[in-house]
C-alpha cells in the first residue's frame, strides 16, 4: 500500500513538472526547459514593484536565448525578500541597503543570525525616508510628532526600522510618545486624507505613488524635514545611511516651497548563492547592457549610473554578477576574491566575491 502511494505521488509530481504547473528553483535553463525566476518587490504604489517589472521585461525579452522566464510577486518588503531569498521561495528581492547589512551581519530581525548565503548582484535607486503630514495637524518638525497618530510602516518592512531609527534620533520613543499605526504604505495615504493618521513615514525612490496620492486629495499636507544633529548623529553610526532630499517638484499641491531634506539608503538587488551562476549572470548582462532602456523605464532611476549600482552593497557579490563585470572591465578581481574598482588612479575594493 505505502509503495502504491509513493508510486502515485511520484507519478503526480512528475506530471505536473513536466506540464508546467510546479516548477524547480532557479538553477539553470539546460534541455531548452524554460527556468522560472520571481523577484520579490514590495507595495504596488512603490517603486520596488516597477523596478521588479522593468528587471523581468528586459529579460524576458531573451528568455528564448537564455531560457529564463522573471516573473514578479508583491510582497511586503525587505525583510520578507531576504527570508524569502534564503528559503528558495524567491530567486531574487528588490532589499533596502539597511537591511541588506543587517541581515548579512545578524542584527535587527537577523540577531545572533547571519545571513552568510545571501548575495549582492547591483544596487538600483536612492531611497529617501520621507515623511508626511497634514497641515491642520500642525507637524512642521520632527518634535511635533509627539501624541500624534504616525504610520511607521508594517513589519517585515524596511522603512519601519528607518522610522524608529528617525525617532530614535530626535528623541522620540515610538512605543510611549506617539499613537502608532503600523499598516502597509499602500494604505497610508488614503488613511492620511481621510483623517485617521496625522502622518506617515515611506523610505522610497522619488516620485512615488503613494506620496502622490497623498498629496493630490481635499487634505492639505507637507512634507516634513528629517534633519538636525540627532539625525546627522544617526548618520555618522550607520554606515548604510546618507544624507538625502525629497525632490519636492513631483508633488507640486504638497505645502512645500522647495526640497525638504532627509535621509536615506538605496535600493539593492540580492540573491542567495544557491542561485544558479547562468541565471544571476544573464540577469545582471541583460540589465547593464540595456541600460539606457532601463534607465529610461522609470523617473527614479534619473540620477542613476553604471558605476554606482556597485556602491551601497555589504553582501558579497554572487560570481555570476561578478562574471558580467569583469567581461564588461567594470571590476577587476585579486587573489583574495576582493572585487576592485578604479577610482580617481587607484584600486578601490567595493566588496568581496561570494562563494
Amino acid at each position: 500500500m505505502k509503495k502504491s502511494l509513493t508510486a502515485n505521488i511520484m507519478f503526480l509530481f512528475v506530471f505536473f513538472l513536466f506540464t508546467g504547473l510546479v516548477t524547480l528553483p532557479a538553477q539553470a535553463g539546460k534541455a531548452g526547459k524554460t527556468v522560472f525566476a520571481t523577484i520579490g518587490t514590495g507595495g504596488i504604489t512603490g517603486v520596488y514593484y516597477p523596478t521588479g517589472g522593468a528587471i523581468a521585461k528586459i529579460v524576458n525579452e531573451k528568455k528564448e536565448q537564455y531560457g529564463i522566464r522573471c516573473t514578479v510577486e508583491a510582497t511586503a518588503g525587505s525583510v520578507f525578500n531576504v527570508n524569502a531569498v534564503l528559503s528558495g521561495d524567491l530567486e531574487f528581492g528588490i532589499v533596502q541597503s539597511d537591511r541588506q547589512y543587517q541581515a548579512l551581519n545578524g542584527l535587527e530581525e537577523w540577531k545572533d543570525k547571519p545571513q552568510k548565503d545571501l548575495r549582492s548582484v547591483f544596487s538600483i535607486h536612492p531611497e529617501s525616508v520621507t515623511l508626511v503630514a497634514t497641515v491642520e495637524s500642525g507637524i512642521k518638525t520632527m518634535t511635533d510628532m509627539k501624541d500624534k497618530r504616525v504610520n511607521i510602516g508594517n513589519p517585515g518592512s524596511g522603512q519601519r526600522q528607518n522610522s524608529i531609527d528617525a525617532l530614535t534620533a530626535v528623541g522620540l520613543d515610538y512605543e510611549k510618545d506617539i499613537k502608532k499605526e503600523e499598516v502597509k504604505a499602500a494604505e497610508a495615504p488614503g488613511l492620511l486624507q481621510d483623517g485617521r493618521i496625522d502622518a506617515f513615514f515611506y523610505t522610497v525612490g522619488h516620485p512615488s505613488g503613494a506620496f502622490k496620492e497623498a498629496t493630490a486629495g481635499a487634505t492639505k499636507v507637507c512634507f516634513v524635514p528629517i534633519s538636525g544633529p540627532g539625525i546627522d548623529k544617526l548618520i555618522s553610526e550607520k554606515p548604510y545611511y546618507a544624507k538625502a532630499v525629497v525632490p519636492v517638484k513631483h508633488y507640486p499641491t504638497a505645502q512645500n516651497d522647495g526640497n525638504v531634506e532627509t535621509f536615506g539608503v538605496k535600493a539593492t538587488f540580492v540573491t542567495s548563492s544557491k542561485v544558479s551562476e547562468k541565471v544571476v549572470y544573464a540577469v545582471t548582462k541583460e540589465i547593464f547592457e540595456n541600460f539606457e532602456a532601463f534607465k529610461s523605464l522609470h523617473p527614479a532611476y534619473e540620477d542613476l549610473t553604471k558605476e554606482n549600482m556597485l556602491e551601497g552593497l555589504s553582501a558579497p557579490f554572487h560570481p555570476g554578477a561578478v562574471k558580467y563585470y569583469k567581461e564588461a572591465k567594470m571590476v577587476e578581481v585579486d587573489k583574495s576574491r576582493n572585487v576592485l574598482i578604479e577610482k580617481d588612479g587607484k584600486k578601490v575594493k567595493i566588496g568581496t566575491v561570494g562563494k
